[in-house]
């Protein structure tokens, strides 16, 4: 099917992705699940969730294969790969940035995939590893939610769930996640993830910067906020047109509302797509976020305010190693 694991398409944090085909001609992407502890739960988690879904911007699951340890995830073929190289700028190499308006309707593609995930399935399914890297897009630039990973099924009713340690991507794992004082784990904690990446398809930068020397600058919704407050341009570093800042400022404003430190404060994804499509004159603007979300070590018995100092000295001591995918033993 893949001619011998010939074109590698990428790798992540439970496995390299390769190119292939199937008999029929059909171009497909086969993810390789590394063999480490926790590998039979990921694959689990990805063939349980995902073969409960149909949706335009979920990825289909085409089939799989586990014999022993070696086990195999076979999806379509997402010509455009993920989202992450359009909107980080690393240099020369970096692929050209999309248009506003195409921003604008992932933000909006994305949306609707979660928003199925949270309310359009017979079962809830949170995803919790939402970021650029997870998001593929096809021809035509449409998002589709992949990587379900660390997924969690729960009845459809029920929207808090019990967890023993994070689970996430870091950087993009909400506060409750770390500390339950913030509020108990829900689908509002894949709505934090969602407004992070927002923010950075924005921004043009990773949530994490390590080699960064001003300190609103290494907290980045902060930096955001402030850039939003003095009616900055929003992009990364060019002047944009008023329709497109337009556009900006809408998705900022929707991202800072997501990642309102206490799940209460943000809003469903219904309401996201509703905030997405309405007018921007319409939209309140947020309260300034007060803390990132702690890294590994951060303390499960920490008060609210103690947290709060610890994840902001935390966030200026960040290094890219960190940005790593956290796992959990349930």
């Amino acid at each position: 099917m893949t001619n011998n694991f010939k074109v590698k398409l990428g790798q992540g944090g439970f496995g390299d992705v390769y190119k292939g085909k199937l008999p029929n001609d059909c171009h497909v992407a086969v993810k390789i699940l590394k063999t480490s502890k926790g590998n039979d739960e990921d694959f689990m988690n990805e063939v349980s969730s995902i073969t409960k879904t149909s949706h335009v911007n979920v990825v289909a699951l085409l089939g799989f294969c586990s014999e022993g340890s070696k086990k195999a995830l076979i999806y379509e073929l997402m010509s455009n790969g993920s989202l992450d190289k359009f909107i980080y700028n690393k240099g020369p190499e970096t692929i050209s940035s999309l248009s506003w308006e195409i921003l604008y309707q992932i933000a909006k593609g994305i949306a609707r995939g979660l928003e199925y995930l949270h309310r359009g399935c017979s079962t809830r399914i949170l995803h919790f590893d939402i970021k650029p890297h997870n998001i593929l897009l096809d021809e035509d630039f449409c998002p589709k939610i992949s990587d379900f990973g660390l997924a969690r099924l729960c009845p459809k009713k029920e929207s808090n769930i019990s967890m023993s340690y994070a689970r996430g991507t870091v950087g993009y794992v909400a506060p409750e996640l770390w500390n339950r004082n913030f509020g108990r784990v829900s689908h509002k904690s894949d709505v934090y993830s969602y407004g992070m990446m927002l923010l950075e398809m924005v921004g043009g930068r990773k949530n994490l910067r390590a080699n960064a020397t001003d300190t609103s600058e290494i907290y980045f919704p902060h930096w955001v906020y402030n850039r939003l407050d003095l009616g900055s341009d929003l992009g990364p570093g060019e002047v944009i047109a008023a329709e497109e800042d337009e556009i900006a400022k809408k998705m900022t404003i929707v991202g800072l509302w997501c990642i309102q430190t206490f799940p209460s404060e943000r809003p469903t994804m219904s309401r996201v797509i509703e905030m997405l499509e309405g007018n921007t004159n319409s939209l309140e603007i947020p309260p300034k976020p007060i803390l990132s979300s702690p890294n590994r070590s951060a303390p499960e018995s920490s008060s609210s305010s103690s947290l709060c100092r610890q994840s902001r000295y935390e966030s200026s001591h960040m290094t890219e190693s960190n940005e790593n995918t956290l796992r959990s033993e349930d």
